[in-house]
């Protein structure tokens, strides 16, 4: 399966689909995961 995680594009949207610990383990599982470039940015 393919995973894609875009960046927020609402305003004032900080949440993320997926925390960088999980990926290793979807890859692990056969997934290939794409992360759009400033995902996550705003996420304290």
């Amino acid at each position: 399966m393919k995973i894609g995680i875009p960046k927020e594009t609402v305003a004032g949207e900080t949440r993320v689909a997926l925390i960088p610990p999980m990926v290793p383990a979807l890859i692990k599982k056969g997934h290939a995961v794409m992360v759009e470039a400033g995902a996550g940015v705003a996420a304290s």
